[in-house]
């Protein structure tokens, strides 16, 4: 009986949460197989199995272990009993090919595992979606059989060999990257069968009978229809097998018929108008759960301080109205306040670097270039794409980047690579109406600039009281590497080429 222990994931850590049992008590499980998945409270790690034979299973999925502790028992004895549990497949298989020889697909006897793939220098885990195709299926290489989505984007996940689908992660599943997500037990002539399997679905989702997608939203639909508190059920969809487009839930509309009000216990007051009561309650997605994770991590890793300041708007709006025409003729774009604000930005922290570096372990990086990553809310949560060698950019560049960017995330198509490595932030809580607010750091980089709206406010400007529209900015920074010094002249710096955007053409 070999007994398995809670490994030693990492220097600092002391105990593990056992995340998932991705094995069941009793199983036959070979060497080397991953069999759980354990949990601290920086990463995410494997269990393989060190020996051939019998699961059981000492702490259930949820507990916590220390370092050491007995998790589980191997009985070696019953690995012999592996071959039996096998042998019914190719039973199960040869019953299945009632069609033509020609047209049936034959086993192999070779499995192929399909792994999380590598999504993002940045990204750790997934979760499983939605599953395209049911345990069982036949599928070909390179269809997609999945949807695997991650804190920052939805991938489909292609076959990699012809087969007989095995899913072993379900929907809802989160995995690290490299965790098992499926098997395929490989056939030879899988690729003839497959345009036969194929009509015979698209007859039965033509023919109106339900299938595994009926009624069953996308992950975009399905982030719409929450927002718009609509259940999937009283949505009739549009798509492949009666799948639940974006576009379905976008017309979707609330039903009008109102739940009956639950009765009150004889001491509660009766009421008698207004709305139900009702309480739902929903599974936070895989960005939102990454969302809170981070910030949470960096309000306890960080020495985050924010320093505020106000900038008179007028010199830069009567510029933009004076020109805004001629540059939407010239360049197609139109001329935003965004564009003077990362000028503004880029200059300002080639005078004030630290602003513009990192902590990397006991070093401070520093970079010689400004990746600006621009704040954009979308249906899915907030992303963060980047504007790459933003200081090298004109101010139509500048525009237009910034509207490919804010599209291509609004509508989820936002690669890995146009979100990672940005140096400095903006965020604009202005278009939502913030007046003031202290934005959150966007780890691992030190500084970001919170815009707000503007207002017209009293002040006073040569002994006279006058009228002028105000902005509120917040620049939140790291004090571990930023001084107060550095952030409070970065912020200054900031607001005079703002009130004096001459200097921003000038470069002075």
């Amino acid at each position: 009986m070999a007994q398995v222990k809670v490994p030693t994931v990492g220097e600092s850590i002391t105990e593990v949460t056992i995340a998932n049992w991705l094995k069941k008590d009793g199983d036959i499980v070979k060497m080397d197989e991953v069999i759980a998945e354990l949990e601290s409270d920086k990463a995410t790690f494997e269990l393989p199995a060190p020996k051939a034979g019998k699961l059981k299973i000492v702490k259930p999925a949820g507990e916590t272990a220390a370092i050491g502790e007995l998790i589980c028992e191997i009985d070696e004895s019953a690995a012999g009993s592996e071959s039996k549990e096998s042998t019914p497949a190719p039973a199960k298989e040869e019953s299945k090919s009632a069609e033509p020889k020609s047209e049936a697909p034959k086993a192999t006897g070779g499995v192929k595992e399909m792994k999380v793939p590598a999504v993002g220098e940045s990204i750790t885990e997934v979760t499983i979606s939605t599953w395209l195709k049911k345990d069982g299926d036949t599928v070909a290489l390179d269809e997609i059989i999945a949807e695997v989505e991650s804190d920052k984007a939805t991938f489909e996940l292609p076959a990699e060999a012809n087969g007989i689908l095995k899913i072993v992660a379900k929907e809802g599943t989160v995995l690290p990257i490299g965790g098992l997500i499926c098997k395929i037990e490989i056939t030879e002539g899988g690729s003839s069968s497959t345009p036969a399997a194929k009509t015979e679905k698209t007859e039965t989702a033509a023919s109106g009978d339900k299938s595994y997608a009926s009624g069953h939203p996308s992950p975009a639909a399905g982030k719409i229809l929450d927002e718009k508190g609509i259940s999937a059920s009283q949505v009739s969809g549009t798509g492949v097998g009666g799948r639940i487009t974006k576009e379905d839930a976008t017309k979707a509309q609330q039903s009008s018929a109102k739940p009956e009000a639950p009765k009150t216990a004889a001491t509660a007051p009766v009421i008698t108008s207004g709305g139900g009561r009702n309480k739902r309650s929903e599974k936070m997605s895989s960005l939102r759960r990454t969302i809170a994770k981070r910030l949470v991590s960096v309000k306890n890793e960080t020495a985050m301080l924010t320093t505020f300041n106000e900038v008179d708007m007028k010199p830069v709006m009567d510029l933009r109205s004076r020109y805004k025409d001629k540059f939407k003729e010239k360049y197609g774009v139109g001329l935003g306040f965004m564009s003077f604000f990362t000028k503004a930005v880029c200059m300002a922290l080639k005078e004030f670097p630290a602003v513009n570096a990192q902590v990397n372990g006991d070093e401070v990086l520093y970079h010689d270039y400004c990746d600006v990553s621009i704040a954009v809310s979308t249906p899915r949560g907030l992303v963060v794409p980047v504007i790459r060698n933003a200081e090298s950019l004109s101010f139509d560049q500048i525009e237009a980047e910034v509207v490919r960017l804010a599209t291509k995330g609004r509508d989820g198509k936002l690669s890995i690579d146009e979100m990672q490595g940005g140096t400095f932030s903006i965020t604009n809580g202005g278009v939502f109406g913030s007046m003031l607010s202290t934005p959150i750091l966007n780890p691992p980089q030190s500084a970001i600039l919170g815009m707000h709206n503007i207002v017209e406010r009293a002040v006073v400007q040569k002994g006279e009281i006058v009228i002028r529209p105000i902005m509120y900015l917040a620049l939140s920074y790291d004090h571990r590497i930023v001084d107060g010094r550095e952030s409070v002249s970065f912020l200054v710096r900031v607001k005079e080429l703002l009130e004096d955007p001459g200097r921003l053409i000038l470069g002075i």
